[in-house]
């Protein structure tokens, strides 16, 4: 899951937005599961899960995330993208974590959530 999520975080930012496809993803949100899976990894590699390089780079992530400012947690994550140099880090970052683990960045990126609707018995 956490390879997962750093694919769309390595994405190209044109590919972040049409991921997005008009959803607003709150920033904040985001960055806090970002945050806890990287958490999570660093005490699995101690099981050897992450090469150290990976491991290096999930902290810098995680370090990078925790500066935001409140306020750029605020914004839409489409808006954040286009204003937060932090975003452009975090992207090579994240594409450091892939290539270290995987031998490439370039990943698919998965399928976006649905945005919550009506249970499919009340369309």
């Amino acid at each position: 899951m956490t390879l997962t999520l750093m694919a769309v975080l390595a994405a190209d930012r044109r590919d972040q937005l049409a991921w997005l496809g008009g959803r607003a993803l709150d920033t904040g949100a985001l960055a806090e599961e970002a945050e806890l899976f990287c958490r999570v990894c660093e005490e699995l590699a101690d099981r050897g899960l992450f090469e150290p390089e990976a491991l290096r780079g999930l902290r810098a992530v995680r370090r990078t995330l925790g500066g935001l400012a409140a306020a750029d947690r605020a914004a839409p994550w489409s808006d954040a993208l286009t204003t937060d140099p932090a975003w452009d880090e975090i992207r090579t970052l994240a594409r450091g974590i892939l290539v270290s683990e995987l031998g490439d960045w370039r990943r698919p990126l998965p399928r976006p959530a649905r945005p919550a609707g009506p249970p499919a018995g009340d369309r």
